[in-house]
Parts: C-alpha cells; structure tokens; sequence
C-alpha cells in the first residue's frame, strides 16, 4: 500500500511553489499526500493565496485528492508533519536588494549569496530558523527538513549542529543543471552519466564519468570553457557569463560552479557588477518584474499548470530535487544525488561533523555521503578557507555578537580588507534591523557612535 505523508512548505507563497507542486504530482504514483500546508507570514498572504489557489487547481487537473491548505499559523500546520520544505526569504526581495546594492555602492561584490550579501542573508535566515526548529522539536520531532533557503550550506550547517535538527538536508539546483548540461554536450542520456562532487554550496567542483568508466571531465572542460567551444554555455540566470581562465582549469581537472566565477574572475565579475549597478541594473530588480509577471500569470483562474515563464525567475529545478529527495527518503531508493549533509570524513581536509555539498545516497536514513574525487592542494587550501568562513558565519548568527561578524568579514574572500571592511558590515547592520534581533545590542551602539 502507498505510504501517505503530511507536507508542510515554509514560505509557501513563493513563486517557486508551482514547481514543486507540479514535482510532487508527477510522483503521485509513488506517494500520497493526506495533507499539503503552505505556510507564510503575514506579509506574504496575498501571495500565498494566489499560489495555494494555483496548487488546488494543478492538483485537481490531475485528479488526486490531496488536501490543501493554506496558512500564517506555523504551529497548525506543522503538527504531526512527516515532511518540511523550506523555501523563504527573510525580507524579501527588498532584502535582498540591499545585499547587492550597498556593497556595489562602495565597489564591492554585491551578491545573493556569495561576499557580504550572502553573509547577510545567512543572519536573517539562521536566526528566523530557531523559532521553527523549536516548533517543530515540539509538534513534528520525527519530520524531515529539506532545506533549499538559501544560501544553502550556512544554513544546513547552522539546522544541523547548531540548531540541533539532524533530519536535515540541504539542496541545490546547480548540480542538476551540470548534469544537464554534461549529457547535452556530449550527446547522451543523462542517466549514462555519473557526476561526483566534492565542496561547499555554491563552491564545489566535480567530475563527469560515463558508463563505461571513462572520466570525461577533460573533455567537457575543453568542450565548455576551451577555444574551439561550440557554443556560449549558458550560465545560470543570476550570473554574468564571463569567460573562465582555461589554463586554470585544465590544470586542476576538475569542472567549476557558476559561483566560481566570482572567485577565480573576481576584477572581471566585480568590474562587471559595478557597471550594472551604475546603469541602474540589480538582479533584485529583475527578479521583482518576473515575480510580478508570475503572480498575475497565477491569478488566472483558468492556470491549471506550471507555466513556463517559471523558468525565466532563475533557480529551476530547486523544487523538483526536493520531491525527489523526499521521494527517495520515503522508499529508500538508494539514488545518488548531491546534497548538503555532514561530511563524515569524505573530504579528509575539512571538518568531519562540518555540512559539505557532495554526492550522496539517498536512503530512509537520509544522505549518506559517496567518496569524492581527490583534489589538488589549490583547492583545499580555498575550500579550508571556505568552510572556516561558514562556520564563523554561523558562529556570529546564532550569537548576534559584532566581532565575529568582522571576522567573517575578513575570512570571506570576496570582501576586501581594509577600512572599508567595517564601514560595510556596519552599513548592512543597519540597514537590515528589522530582521537582526540577535544583533540589536550592537546596531543600537553603531547608531550611539560607541562602535
């Protein structure tokens, strides 16, 4: 008999939830839903119920009788929950405007979640994440948490061994678009392919094998990145495609993230930045027009699917993973997919209690983390840097305290060190407030002149 689960999604008006609505109807062959809560906070109640809506109809075009509900009582929706999504923004995209906007302003990075921007995000999300997780030890303390809240591995490592919610995984839409990409190139399925992965979110690297044991990474390096390329590959939506630096990658064999580009580009992508965001152009902006665009395609009461202009908001196929983790969970599959989980000592050089993002198992015990590819001393070195900057990022969300706020600063290789270090992270203090309360003693000493 087909297993029947509660599902519950945290920030259930997002634009995303078409997708993941329409993942989960295209498993309803391999489970049932009793109940479906969509939860948001007040703010974002007209958008829940445009989506939720949207959601009843999707499920009723494909004649399945699970109950939807929408509401903005967590605590209601989260009783007895087998499984929890999370797919919220503290702030919303205003939020996030200032993430990109005030470090471009003083010549800086601004980012998502990548520099200041993505530590920022980091605070917001961490500290919203200890109401819910203290909700849910009491009301659902055997339900899984999948995590795609960006940015993805702080907060997977802060749910984890900070909050204390082991049942977490963490996901991202990177790998399956490197999965795609690697099959398109080389003209196969991509169930021929095994991709392995070895990193952080949003800075690992990974290798292509085919199935007949032949490593392909060097060829799709050339294919992708070398002179005699066929053809532009596309970035995701969020990103500027500049050109990598070839020699680097042939020498370390392995196939880059698109975030990468802000670390082995860093003038070009900061030049890049800068003169986007002095015509006026931030990414913030874009994604406003296609929320907006979305949300009145979904008010069409006629709308009985996912439409296509969904793929235009970046950010695709996030949803679709996290069925598929939850689909996997359930009937213990054992398929590889790459996910943020503890490290268990795959990569040697980091933490081995640390969150990492690497190919795993998929089982009815969770990720259990594959063996990853070895890597070149460059490349431990950054991802050492990387993980010490995520962890003091962490440190400094769950304590609110200034000085380890600096420190993330300093670690994180996107924020020059200088004067400008502090000025900027004081600036974000500031303009952040609202959603900071771990903070408050130090925000309200910046604005008395005593820090």
């Amino acid at each position: 008999m087909m297993e029947s689960i509660k599902l519950v999604t945290i920030g259930g008006g997002s634009s995303y939830t078409p997708e993941l609505v329409e993942g989960m109807i295209l498993r309803s062959h391999l489970i049932s839903i009793s109940e479906w809560w969509f939860v948001d906070v007040p703010e974002g109640e007209e958008k829940l119920n445009i989506v939720v809506e949207l959601a009843k109809r999707m499920v009723e075009k494909a004649g399945l009788d699970w109950k939807i509900k929408a509401t903005l009582n967590r605590q209601e929706a989260l009783k007895d929950a087998d499984f929890v999504t999370s797919q919220f923004r503290v702030g919303g995209l205003d939020a996030r405007y200032l993430d990109e906007s005030i470090p471009l302003s003083m010549g800086i990075i601004g980012q998502e979640t990548n520099g200041a921007g993505g530590i920022f995000k980091a605070f917001r999300t961490i500290v919203d994440y200890k109401s819910i997780i203290a909700d849910m030890k009491e009301l659902c303390p055997e339900a899984w948490l999948i995590n795609f809240t960006n940015p993805a591995g702080m907060v997977t490592e802060a749910l984890i061994n900070r909050l204390g919610w082991k049942k977490t995984i963490g996901l991202c839409n990177i790998p399956i678009g490197q999965q795609k990409a690697a099959a398109n190139e080389l003209g196969l399925e991509e169930s021929e392919l095994t991709l392995r992965h070895v990193g952080l979110n949003h800075y690992h690297f990974h290798q292509v094998w085919d199935k007949q044991g032949n490593n392909r990474t060097g060829e799709l390096i050339e294919r992708f990145y070398g002179p005699l390329k066929a053809k532009e590959q596309e970035a995701v939506k969020n990103i500027t495609n500049l050109e990598f630096p070839i020699s680097f990658l042939r020498s370390i064999q392995m196939l880059p993230c698109d975030y990468h580009r802000y670390y082995f580009l860093e003038k070009e992508m900061l030049e890049d930045a800068v003169a986007q965001y002095r015509e006026g152009h931030i990414r913030a902006a874009v994604v406003k027009d296609v929320e907006k665009e979305l949300f009145d395609l979904y008010q069409n009461p006629n709308l009985k699917e996912k439409p296509k202009q969904l793929e235009q908001r970046g950010g695709a196929y996030y949803s679709d993973i996290a069925c598929q983790i939850i689909v996997a969970i359930i009937t213990d599959s054992h398929e590889t997919l790459t996910v943020s989980t503890v490290n268990h000592g795959v990569i040697p050089f980091l933490p081995k209690d640390s969150v990492v993002e690497v190919s795993a198992m998929i089982t009815s015990q969770g990720a259990i983390p594959l063996a990853t590819p070895v890597v070149p001393k460059v490349l431990e070195g950054q991802l050492q840097l990387m993980k010490k900057m995520e962890l003091v990022t962490v440190d400094a969300a769950i304590s609110g305290d200034y000085h380890t706020a600096l420190q993330a600063f300093f670690l994180n290789p996107l924020i020059p060190n200088g004067s400008e270090t502090e000025r900027l992270l004081k600036e974000l203090l500031l303009a952040h407030e609202t959603y900071l309360p771990q903070f408050q003693p130090t925000i309200a000493a910046i604005k008395e002149g005593r820090l």
